[in-house]
């Protein structure tokens, strides 16, 4: 017994960090989203460094795109939004997490679909679902054409899977 927790309080310090948990879970509860969900992506994306940024310029704890944080300010009705924002954690929680609830209403709550648009953009998700006659069903992680999303989905939901066991959510 005394391993077990042993183990699991090692992997959430060490391998599963929760930092910021109450925002993970306030905008994930707002949004109707799985906080384990949330929690994944920010592990996947920037391993809780909140001045993380990509060579393509994402930015903050959520990766996001300068023009798709334009495009969800807008969305959420925030004003004056400038892309600096996002290197604001409680921001970029905040529109991170409503643009994963967006898309999976989008994606009529089918997490592969969506998680595959959070990283590859809306546009090729749309245009693989018509080139290769996905429906909002698609499963098959293993056919989505660009490695670095396919990749990128199967972490994230390995991810998810590792915070429900070591957080209850």
């Amino acid at each position: 017994m005394y391993f077990y927790s042993w183990k699991d309080d090692v992997m959430r310090k060490i391998v599963y960090p929760l930092q910021y948990d109450y925002m993970v879970r306030q905008y994930a509860y707002e949004d109707h989203v799985d906080p384990a969900l949330v929690a994944a992506v920010i592990l996947v994306e920037s391993k809780f460094n909140q001045s993380a940024a990509s060579h393509r310029g994402a930015s903050g704890l959520m990766q996001i795109m300068p023009d798709t944080g334009k495009w969800i300010a807008e969305e959420m009705g925030i004003k004056n939004f400038t892309p600096d924002q996002l290197n604001d954690v409680q921001t970029n929680i905040r529109m991170g997490t409503w643009y994963l609830a967006y898309l999976l209403k989008e994606y009529d709550g089918n997490t592969v679909l969506a998680l595959a648009a959070y990283n590859a953009g809306r546009g090729h998700v749309d245009e693989w679902m018509e080139k290769y006659g996905w429906d909002k069903n698609f499963e098959k992680i293993e056919e989505i054409p660009f490695t670095e999303t396919r990749e990128y989905v199967k972490m994230v939901l390995l991810k998810r899977e590792r915070y429900k066991a070591l957080y209850n959510f």
